[in-house]
């Protein structure tokens, strides 16, 4: 008779496996106010670094033209060429902030309503809290 008895151990998870698994579930969970923080913020960096690439791209050309010309009137002699091609590469360096500046309204425009949106869908699920 005593083969036949039930015998059951029951053993909890350990606090660092309750936090383990607990990460693990919420990497899997759907949450629909993290999916739209993350959107907000793709849209805030898109329409930054939209901008900031136009402009830095700018400016590095016309750093590097302005600085041809430099060499080009220092090294080589070639003054009045040089002077032309230095006054070439401050063009697109004067055009880096305005440029920078349309870019960034311009994606304000397009990506603006949204953005308010998803704040204050944010916002308004923080004071429902």
């Amino acid at each position: 008779m005593s083969e036949n008895k039930f015998k059951y151990t029951y053993s909890a998870p350990t606090q660092e496996e309750r936090r383990e698994i607990e990460s693990i579930r919420a990497a899997y969970e759907r949450n629909p106010r993290a999916e739209k923080l993350a959107r907000l913020r793709r849209l805030n960096a898109r329409v930054k670094n939209a901008a900031m690439s136009i402009a830095l791209s700018l400016g590095v050309v016309g750093v590097l033209v302005f600085g041809l010309g430099m060499a080009m009137t220092l090294s080589w002699g070639m003054i009045a060429a040089g002077v032309a091609v230095s006054a070439a590469g401050i063009v697109p360096m004067a055009l880096t902030a305005p440029a920078y500046n349309f870019i960034l309204r311009r994606g304000k425009k397009k990506y603006g309503e949204e953005i308010v949106r998803l704040s204050e869908e944010l916002l308004d699920e923080d004071e429902g809290e």
